[in-house]
């Protein structure tokens, strides 16, 4: 069997300088056997046994004493001698991309393989159908690989299949053969220098001889492909970069594969007619709108009855639109006009909910949850699109919008404390946003949405203690007290005056803005205590 495969055609490899010692020469030990001794120079003869069967120890022989030939051995169960070829090794691995930094073609003559001949390059495929599809060994092309560490690879193939399949290797053999005369007994050789990855680019000469491209492909998975897809483009190998682009788009990709596919796709032009599918796949092909999108996503939440997947999807989409999103480097944009559509139809829907629970709104005949529900999500719809707004600096008219609720603010008074707290959450993410100096608008807008919301704050503030859902009160507070200390002095003085009295009446039932009454007070009496001082000094 092992002489039949040694004059099996098949490519055939020599390694140069430190591969020049041969796996199967006589300089190295082989280590067929489980147990390796040196064996005797001169081994005791053997005395068989009558009777006993052909190969097997016979009784009288000493075992462990080197007297038994190690090939011998005999395997439990068995009366055949286990063979003693040792299996050939897998394919090498490959690893980065290769880019050639220099082809060169030559004719040199025949030098002596420094590496035993009888070995093909094409036993070592793990793959048994494609064994024997190289060139025969007595072949008159050599391919030459050389690395920038200094590794060199040469195989011996069939040119035949090499002109085939790619037209760059076509146009060096055509030239390579012309400068090599027929009748002289030197052979062809092809020389590629400055390789990042010999093992790429061999495995890229193997794909050739393939009879199974997609198979080959399967076993090295996609890194190996994009690799290979590379080197086939360089050398212009069409059946390559079909069968590596075929194999590529129709399995996932992880997140590194992905962008070495993007890098490769930047670096390399590929016929349009085969890499159409995988840069559909990368990226779009057509125009596409991400503001419409994102409106379109915004308002299918909005439109959600499933609480728990609502606040999930909310989350998702807050997190792909904001500025430190991780999914790309500029922030998704949004159509302003449509964002606040969308805020609009969310305090429409909250104005009928409280007619609806005045007694002179249209109750729904398909509405099956509660009230008090069906206002808690809207209500969270206006905030979580405020905080959208606030991330992209389009929130200015939000409190211009808000600060004109005349009618929520007169069924707010008639309302159950249950139901009109929900409108003061919405007033809460307001002055939460102004006292953090997340949101800048103008003076009046200021004191227009604090004149509006201020005092309905002060009655829901205890009903904000005991139903927070997830509403920071301290944060509530201070913020509140520091949007007051944007106002003049004056307008300022109404707010405080009927905060104290609400505090003397209501105690912890009221917001805290102690701090806040302080600076007002300190700020209200600094230029009368700066003339007495004056006063005093003269």
């Amino acid at each position: 069997m092992a002489d039949a495969r040694r004059r099996s055609p098949g490519l055939r490899r020599a390694l140069c300088c430190t591969f020049a010692a041969s796996t199967q020469s006589p300089d190295r030990p082989r280590h067929d056997c489980p147990h390796p001794r040196r064996r005797p120079s001169k081994p005791p003869p053997k005395t068989p046994c009558p009777g006993s069967l052909h190969s097997s120890p016979s009784p009288t022989s000493r075992l462990g004493l080197g007297i038994i030939d190690r090939r011998r051995i005999l395997s439990p169960g068995r009366v055949s001698p286990i063979d003693s070829d040792a299996p050939l090794g897998p394919l090498p691995e490959i690893s980065d991309s290769v880019s050639i930094a220099s082809v060169v073609a030559e004719s040199e003559p025949e030098r002596p393989d420094p590496v035993s001949k009888d070995r093909s390059l094409a036993s070592e495929n793990p793959d048994a159908e494609n064994r024997g599809c190289f060139g025969e060994s007595g072949s008159e092309l050599k391919l030459s690989l050389k690395g920038k560490d200094g590794r060199c690879l040469v195989l011996e193939l069939e040119p035949g299949i090499l002109s085939e399949s790619s037209a760059l290797l076509a146009a060096m053999l055509s030239k390579s053969a012309r400068q090599v005369p027929d009748a002289s007994g030197d052979s062809c050789k092809i020389e590629f220098s400055g390789l990042e990855n010999v093992d790429v680019f061999k495995e890229t000469i193997e794909l050739m001889y393939a009879k199974d491209a997609a198979r080959w492909l399967i076993k090295g998975g996609v890194s190996r492909a994009i690799d290979i897809l590379e080197v086939s483009s360089t050398i212009m190998f069409d059946r390559g970069m079909k069968s590596c682009l075929r194999y590529i788009e129709a399995v996932p990709w992880s997140e590194n594969e992905e962008e070495k596919l993007k890098s490769l796709f930047a670096r390399c032009k590929f016929d349009e007619a085969i890499s159409e599918d995988m840069l559909a796949r990368l990226g779009p092909q057509g125009q596409n709108n991400p503001e419409d999108l994102a409106v379109h996503l915004i308002q299918s939440i909005t439109n959600g009855t499933n609480t728990k997947a609502r606040k999930e999807m909310q989350s998702l989409v807050s997190g792909l639109l904001s500025k430190s999103s991780v999914y790309q480097k500029d922030p998704a944009g949004v159509d302003k006009e449509r964002l606040y559509d969308t805020c609009h139809s969310c305090l429409n829907s909250l104005v009928h909910l409280f007619e609806e629970a005045s007694g002179r709104g249209i109750v729904g005949r398909m509405e099956t949850k509660p009230l008090i529900e069906r206002v808690s999500k809207q209500v969270e719809n206006l905030n979580w699109l405020l905080e959208i707004l606030v991330e992209k600096e389009m929130a200015e008219d939000f409190v211009h919008m808000w600060a004109n609720q005349e009618e929520l603010i007169k069924m707010h008074g008639r309302a159950s404390p249950m139901m009109r707290y929900e409108l003061s959450r919405i007033s809460a993410s307001v002055f939460i946003a102004l006292g953090r100096r997340k949101l800048q608008c103008h003076g009046d807008e200021r004191f227009a949405v604090l004149r509006a919301w201020f005092e309905p704050m002060l009655w829901d503030f205890g009903w904000l203690q005991r139903c927070s859902k997830g509403l920071d009160m301290r944060t509530l507070e201070e913020s509140l007290g520091q949007a007051l200390l944007t106002l003049p002095l004056k307008q300022q003085q109404s707010f405080f005056e009927e905060w104290f009295r609400c505090f003397a009446e209501h105690g912890t039932g009221c917001p805290n803005l102690s701090k806040a009454f302080q600076v007002w007070w300190r700020r209200l009496f600094w230029r009368s205590q700066k003339h007495a001082d004056e006063f005093f000094k003269t």
